[in-house]
């Protein structure tokens, strides 16, 4: 045993090194979020914090191998970054300063495990208010959007660069740089490594929803390439949301980001066909719709009820994903209830996409003509130019209409609008052909 290994994870036997790297990107996905907060709230600087794990990892790779897996893996890596610190802290002529303020925290955690359970095994899902505090940084106002999500993926969810970049279509180094840019702002604009102030957190937290949702969107329908749905990278979201909702129970929009994501994920196994097209929700086979996410979505809405503060943007929309997944058919849906639930969004999140979906049920609970009216006065608005939807959207009315030649203009238009090949392809195909389902 090396000077840089715990006694209290000690290792079982030797293994190889690819079971080795595996174990460590597993540790990692897992562990990443709680390993980089107790550092940076050891350290005082998130970067640094970072650079720590990742040298931990490092030194995991060149030990397992011959020592074997630790029983408590993050245990070891944690311990491991925390004694490079103290080492480049003693470098530093700081280290009485700093060996003062770890043997604190380490009392400190060790009183708090005796209060709780001094024989429990150590527990890879409790949560900490150190990991909010992480979540709160990676989303800071003061990142853009792109880097927001990035640095969200690479430190809360563990997800390398290569992933990251494979997932939105980006290059390798793109991602890295944004990775580095953010680090970096973040150290220049001096972003404390807390909880933000009651005043502020309401208007925070939507940052780190917004975040969440957009990833959740990506992977649901992406935005480029060929392939129409990338469901890993939905489900790291709905992961990362669903730990969100534990630390801030009392938040009701963090339970109904859940409920949207599990109502809408629910769908994933009857979007695509056999060949990787997409699949419209009126012929989907409902039969092959996870039940038992639904039947999770519907208890995240229910808590987001329970708190008792009305319904956000995340909720109604919920609210709309479990009207569709309740019912038994198209014919079957309660359209009524859903054009009330999209008023009511209009309300709380108004959006020319809102109207969009709202036509499309009013369409649907009042007739085509109808819907095409408020379609048209959307197009007419022009903020919908460049959304390839509207004009999918308003192919479908016509063909329904019976207007064949306007509705394959109209597929036509929405094909040259999206960016996604194979939703091009199905799109031009509706064209040739309209009328056909």
């Amino acid at each position: 045993m090396t000077d840089e290994t715990p006694d209290a994870t000690a290792t079982a036997r030797p293994t190889d090194p690819e079971s080795a790297r595996r174990a460590v990107a597993a540790v990692w996905r897992i562990e990443s979020a709680r390993i980089v907060a107790t550092l940076t709230r050891m350290v005082g600087d998130f970067a640094l914090a970072e650079d720590l794990a990742q040298d931990a990892l490092a030194e995991a790779l060149a030990q397992w191998p011959a020592s074997g897996i630790p029983s408590n893996p993050g245990a070891w890596l944690t311990a491991v970054a925390k004694r490079r610190a103290i080492d480049g802290w003693r470098r530093r002529e700081r280290y009485d300063e700093r060996l003062a303020a770890i043997a604190h925290d380490l009392e400190r955690e060790q009183a708090e495990a005796t209060d709780a359970a001094a024989d429990l095994p150590y527990d890879p899902d409790a949560i900490d208010d150190d990991v909010l505090r992480l979540v709160f940084v990676s989303c800071h106002p003061v990142l853009s959007r792109e880097a927001r999500v990035a640095l969200t993926l690479r430190v809360v969810g563990g997800l390398t660069t290569e992933e990251i970049a494979r997932a939105f279509l980006t290059p390798v180094a793109t991602v890295q740089q944004r990775i580095v840019r953010a680090k970096k702002t973040l150290g220049a604009a001096g972003v404390p490594f807390e909880v933000p102030p009651r005043s502020e957190f309401p208007g925070r937290l939507g940052t780190v929803l917004g975040v969440l949702y957009l990833i959740f969107n990506e992977g649901h329908s992406a935005s480029a390439g060929e392939d129409l749905m990338r469901p890993e990278l939905s489900r790291e979201a709905l992961r990362l949301a669903r730990v969100l909702a534990t630390l801030v129970p009392r938040e009701p929009e963090a339970h109904g980001l859940v409920a949207l994501m599990e109502l809408t994920a629910a769908r994933f196994p009857a979007r695509l066909d056999a060949k990787g097209d997409p699949v419209l929700l009126g012929d989907q086979d409902r039969r092959r719709w996870d039940r038992s996410a639904i039947t999770r979505g519907r208890a995240a809405l229910a808590r987001a009820d329970a708190i008792g503060r009305g319904r956000g943007a995340y909720a109604l929309q919920a609210a709309i994903a479990e009207q569709h997944d309740l019912a038994a058919s198209v014919d079957d849906t309660d359209w009524a209830a859903i054009v009330a639930l999209y008023a009511a969004l209009g309300r709380v999140a108004p959006s020319p996409v809102v109207e969009l979906n709202r036509a499309v049920a009013i369409s649907m609970a009042e007739g085509p003509a109808a819907g095409l009216a408020l379609v048209d006065e959307l197009a007419a608005d022009g903020r919908l130019a460049r959304y390839h939807p509207l004009p999918a959207v308003r192919a479908e009315l016509l063909e329904r209409l019976g207007r064949p030649d306007e509705a394959r203009e109209a597929f036509a238009e929405a094909a040259r609008l999206t960016a996604n090949e194979r939703e091009r392809a199905v799109l031009l195909a509706r064209a040739s052909r309209p009328g056909a389902r």
